[in-house]
This record gives structure tokens, sequence and C-alpha cells, in this order.
């Protein structure tokens, strides 16, 4: 049985309160309800826990065979309600019970726990605690069918709405990017590996794009349970990068045994796993014409301990890969120069470790202590169109974190904490080939080569709770120390030690509307001032350039569900100041970005049915430069995304489809990509009890842009 890091969550709170002295009292208003599954049928034996918003014992029912429940006396207050059952994820509710009243409330589970597929969750804003002061959107991950290319370059999940860049087609690492903003060249994302109650920085700073590269692809798809992106401004457990989206992948506690195999004529993808470790082999050529020759091997553990009042957690990841990079060539474009040179390649390898402990003080108050170490190397030869340039670095990445955590009452939750992270680059060197003939070789002109330092100490706190029953607040803060230590190994003129402090502020108010009132939306505001880290190599200039740049966002979040269709609308605005970009690999040269503004409306809207779902989401967004107007290079102006299943095909077959197109958008340099179309389904048949699995995949795609979405 499978649960998403919010159900561990929630167990861990209900396991912490049965300590508890206080008990609910006996008198009060009956409880009744009933539990059913996606399709509306009764499920009989789960588990009711009703547990009150201040410290309390937890009451507990089971359903009957119709799937009903009743508590018999449920004192006035706020309780929160959960349902579980081993076939389903845990389904929770806020309830707000007056005097003399007689509440019934129904829940129904979202989706089963082995089921193979992917479905897209948006949280209500009801679920938010501390730690997750913001609506979110939840990728669940269901086993192998998620792989939506196996073998194949890019993110190993795939999340609705948001597309996938990879910046060389090979190995080197994808990037998720949000509505408006470009992922490899635009503004940053954090990424986070969820460990216990870590989350584990995915970013690697110091990168010649000045936003840090965030690699999904170096987790084994059957690892991941479910993925989570921001639905606020940001979070002060985030920090650097986490401009305009954090996406926090949480693995999966216990692996089933499994093995898998799958293959076509260009590639082939072997992986397997049981209980706490999954290992995955790919070999393939891709889908252009000329072979990638692409290998990449992989290995995941994560393994979690009950000692008493501490709950450790513990995560080992390696991963290698190597490929040769095929290129891009737009198509009806002449003396573009952008050709394939044969020297084309990239190789990159990793190790991470992580441990986290939560340590449960008391029923009401946890210390979360954790630490991790991560090495990390890049060798990359690529045709730019300007000469083939050369990239490579070695780094090693450690950190550690301590959050305190005290929940007083319904009204006020505190957190406060300490971060260190340190990420160290060293030979951080640059080449440049000048000749833009593929076919005349030559020696590399050395561009630049630097050994780079990035301490950052940050201290955070946040406050959580209900002014009132509807109105909920969350306020944080977190200060940056950043030290910069830069060694210009070229021109040691240049090189700097500086250190530098920033404040990032967030706000965030929900409104909830009690159940007298069901037909208003909930509602969340969120503001939050946050940052990026710069390169501080300074390239071949002269100029020590930026060395962070912050950005204010503001968002709105509204939810309803109306006949059974959950709606959402996000409105956002982000303003960006001037950074100045230190290194350009294309050819080794500054140049000024920003200051920018992004603005995006997304609506989306998902509905279950007897033998399925049905969901869809579209993003508008305007993305610009604000001291002349242009558009962004690279930021879609459209995503559209539509994604279906099917569960009760003649046969005992399921399906899945999925379509999404992004808009033209400006790529720079005065070319507009055409809209890039991509359709992908899957027809698949469990056999023995869901232990063997067998159908086809298949995907067809169109255009062509700086993003390769998914290929």
């Amino acid at each position: 049985m499978y649960r998403s890091s919010r159900s561990i969550a929630a167990i861990t709170v209900i396991t912490a309160l049965l300590l508890a002295a206080s008990t609910l009292p006996a008198a009060g208003s009956m409880l009744t309800g009933k539990v059913t599954d996606p399709q509306g049928r009764p499920v009989a034996g789960a588990k009711v826990i009703v547990v009150a918003d201040r410290d309390a014992k937890p009451q507990e029912v089971s359903t009957d065979q119709s799937g009903a429940f009743t508590f018999p006396a449920i004192s006035p207050g706020v309780y929160k309600i959960t349902a579980s059952s081993p076939e389903f994820f845990d389904v929770s509710r806020n309830l707000n019970i007056a005097d003399s009243s007689v509440p019934t409330v129904n829940l129904q589970f979202e989706r089963l726990a082995s089921r193979s597929d992917s479905v897209t969750v948006t949280s209500d804003v009801k679920d938010l605690d501390i730690q997750n002061p913001d609506p979110a959107q939840r990728v669940l991950v269901r086993d192998e069918i998620l792989d939506a290319n196996p073998g194949r370059p890019g993110a190993p999940v795939s999340i609705p709405g948001l597309p996938i860049e990879t910046a060389s087609g090979g190995i080197k690492a994808p990037q998720y990017f949000a509505p408006g903003v470009a992922g490899d060249h635009g503004e940053p994302i954090a990424q986070f590996v969820q460990v216990g109650s870590f989350l584990l920085p995915n970013n690697l700073n110091a990168n010649a794009h000045d936003n840090g590269y965030a690699d999904p692809n170096i987790m084994v798809p059957a690892i991941i349970e479910s993925v989570q992106t921001d639905g606020g401004a940001f979070n002060v457990r985030e920090g650097d990068h986490s401009v305009d989206l954090a996406a926090t992948y949480t693995l999966r506690p216990s692996l089933e045994p499994f093995a898998t195999l799958t293959a076509d004529y260009r590639d082939v993808d072997v992986s397997g796993g049981w209980k706490w470790l999954a290992i995955q082999a790919s070999l393939g050529n891709g889908f252009l014409d000329t072979m990638e020759h692409r290998q990449q091997y992989k290995i995941n553990g994560l393994k979690g301990w009950d000692l008493g009042a501490h709950r450790l957690t513990a995560l080992v990841i390696g991963y290698y890969g190597q490929s040769k990079i095929p290129g891009l060539v737009p198509i009806d474009v002449p003396n573009l120069h952008d050709t394939i040179d044969p020297r084309q390649r990239d190789q990159t390898h990793t190790g991470e470790m992580a441990l986290n402990d939560v340590w449960h003080l008391a029923p009401a108050s946890d210390l979360q202590l954790s630490g991790f170490f991560r090495t990390y190397n890049l060798s990359l030869y690529s045709n730019f169109g300007d000469g083939l340039i050369r990239q490579s670095e070695f780094r090693t990445v450690t950190g550690a974190n301590a959050t305190y955590i005290r929940k007083f009452n319904r009204h006020f939750t505190l957190m406060a904490g300490l971060d260190y992270l340190r990420d160290a680059p060293r030979r951080d060197d640059l080449d440049r080939y000048l000749s833009t003939n593929p076919f005349v070789y030559g020696s590399f002109e050395k561009v630049t080569a630097n050994d780079i330092t990035l301490n950052f100490v940050t201290p955070f706190f946040a406050i959580d709770g209900n002014i009132l029953p509807w109105l909920r607040y969350n306020l944080g803060w977190r200060r940056d120390q950043i030290g910069f230590d830069n060694t210009d190994l070229l021109n040691s003129a240049n090189s700097f030690h500086r250190w530098q402090a920033i404040n990032s502020p967030k706000a965030t108010l929900a409104i909830i509307p009690p159940e007298s009132l069901p037909l208003l939306p909930t509602v969340s505001f969120s503001f939050g001032q946050t940052f990026f880290t710069n390169d501080p190599r300074i390239g071949t200039g002269n100029q020590q350039g930026s060395l962070i740049s912050r950005a204010h966002a503001y968002q709105i979040v509204i939810g309803k569900t109306i006949h059974g269709t959950d709606f959402r609308v996000t409105l956002a605005h982000v303003t960006q100041e001037g950074s100045f970009a230190k290194i350009d690999p294309d050819t080794g040269l500054q140049f000024n970005q920003g200051p920018s503004r992004n603005r995006y409306i997304t609506v989306s809207a998902r509905h279950y049915f007897s033998a399925g779902l049905l969901q869809a989401s579209l993003s508008k967004a305007d993305a610009r430069d604000l001291p002349g107007g242009t558009p962004l290079p690279e930021a879609p102006r459209l995503i559209f995304d539509v994604l279906g299943t099917l569960d009760r095909l003649p046969f005992r077959l399921h399906a899945r489809a999925e379509f999404e197109e992004v808009g033209r958008n400006p790529l720079g340099d005065g070319f507009v990509s055409v809209p890039v179309r991509e359709f992908r389904a899957a027809l698949v048949r469990d056999f023995q009890g869901g232990k063997i699995q067998a159908g086809v995949h298949f995907q067809i795609a169109s255009g062509y842009s700086g993003q390769t979405t998914e290929m």
C-alpha cells in the first residue's frame, strides 16, 4: 500500500495526538456519514478517524457493509476527519460542528492505491498546514505507465500542464517550466526530493544560465509516488530558485517486487526493485535521425525506521549517463550554421546521500534534523551555432537543516529553523572552438576556469493558524546569508570573496467558507519576495555583475467543486529585477537580463466518472522584458493540456491518453517557434492481480522549438 506524503504526515500527526491526555467530551452532536470509492460505491471496513483541532484524543470507527459510519457524541468545535482503506489513498476533510446540529459528512476516495495511471489532484485550501501553507497541484504516480517515454530523455514523470525541456537532447538535466517562463533560460524553479520531512534541494547553483539545473532524471520512475507543485508565491522552506514554482518529488516508502522491460526498435529500458531499492538501465537512440547512443544507469534507495520517538528516513541515489548530442536544426532556415558536429556529446554522474530524523518531543511538537551530501560531474560538448563549446565541472554539495514545529492551538502554530548549504563547483570550465565549420578541427580556446564556493546560512520562521473558523493565515520570513567565493584560475585579478544577505517575507490568507454557505469558493491570497543566485563568474568581461536577483510574486488561487467537477483558477503576477548574466555558453560573453514581468492565468477542471476521469488545463501567459517591452525568449504564451483515463473497457483493459500543446514563443535572434503538439496514449491490461502488466504505448509529436517537450 502506497501513501502520499500528505497522508503520511496526517498519520504521523494522528499517532502523536494519541498520546495526548485530553479526550473529546462524551456529550455532543451525532456525526454520521458514508465512505465511497471513486465510482460512488460504498466501501465497507474503512477506518474513519475524527480528531479535534486542539490537543485531543482521536475517535475511531469502521464503516459497515453500506459504507456508513456514526460517531454518537461529538462536541461543538473544529475537527479533522480522515478515512483510510488499504485499497485507496487517504481522504480528509475539516469540519466545523455547531451546537445542536446533527452533521453528515460523506467522504469519497479519489483513486486506487494500486491503479496504474496518473492523475492530477488539486488539494483543498482546507488541507493547509504550516509546512504546506498554500493550495497545491499534486500528481499521483502509479507504476510504469507514468514513464511516458521509457528509456528516452526527459523527466521520468509527465506533469499535466507543465511541459519539459532538455537543453541538449541527450542525458543533460531536463527542467520543468512554469506557465510563461522557460526553465533553462528563464526565471528559476526550485526542485526538491522529499526525504521524511526534509526538502532535499535538487538544484545545482552557479549554473551558466544563472538559474541552477534541477535534474529529476536521477530518479527511477517506479520509486516516485507523487509530484507536488506550488499554489502560492513561495514557501519559506524553499528559498533559492523558487521565484515562480517549486516542485517536490515524494518517493514511495516501500516497493512491491517488480521487474519491467520496455523496448522498441531504437530504445530499451530495464528496471526492477523490491522493498526499499530500485535500479534502472536505459539504452537508446531517441527519435532523431542521428543516433544518440545514450546510456543511463540509476540506483535509488529509500529506507525508514521507527525508533521510539524518532522516525528516521535515509535516501541514496546513484546516477551515470552519457550520450551523443544529435542537435536540432529548424527546417526552412538556410545558413543557420547550427549543424551537427560529430564531436558533440555529454556525460554526467552524481551520487547522493540524505538522512532525516523526525523527533516527536511531545504530542504537539516535533524537532526535525536533516543532512545530506552530493557529488556531481558534467562534461559537455555542444554546438550552439557559433562553434563548438565545451563545459566541464566537478562539484560537491553539502547541507544540513534543523526545524522545530509546535502547535499551541488551532489559532497558533510556530515553525522555526536553520538551513545550511555549501555548493562547491571546482574547475568550472568553459572552452570555445571558434570555427563554425564542423569539418574544421583545431584547439579549444579557454574562456573561463574557476573554483567557486557558495555558502548559505539561513534562519527562517513561520506562524500559522485560524483567525476565525473560515479565515486562515500564514506568515513567514527567512534571511539568507550568502557567501560567494570565486577563484579565477585564468586571471587572479577577477577573484573575489563577498557575503550578501537577503530577506524573503511570505504571507498567505485563505478564506474557507463554512458548510452553511456551500455556494462560495475557497480562496487563497499569497505574496512573497524571493531570489535566485547568479553565477559569480565574470566571463570575458571586466564587470562583477549582480550576485543576487530578487523577485516579487502575487498569487490568487480560487477553487470550487460544482456537480462533482473540481474547478481551479490561478492568477499570478511576478516581477523580477534586472540581473547581469555572467556566462552565456553559446558565446562566452556577458549580457543583461530584465527587469522583467510575468503574468499568467491558469484554469483547470477535473471530473471523476464511473469509468475513469477527465481533466483539462489552459494557461495563458505574458512574460516581457520591462525596459523595451519585448517578450522574453523561450517563454511560452499558451499551454493547453487534456488528460483522460478509462478503467472499464472490454477484456479488463485500461486506457490513458494525454494531449499537450505549447503555443508559439520567441526563441531569440529573431526566431519564433511553431506550436509544439504532443499526443501520448497507452492501452494496458493487468494479469495475475496486477503482478504482470502488458500493453502498448505510443507518442505522436509535431513542431520544433528551443524546448524539446518530452522527446
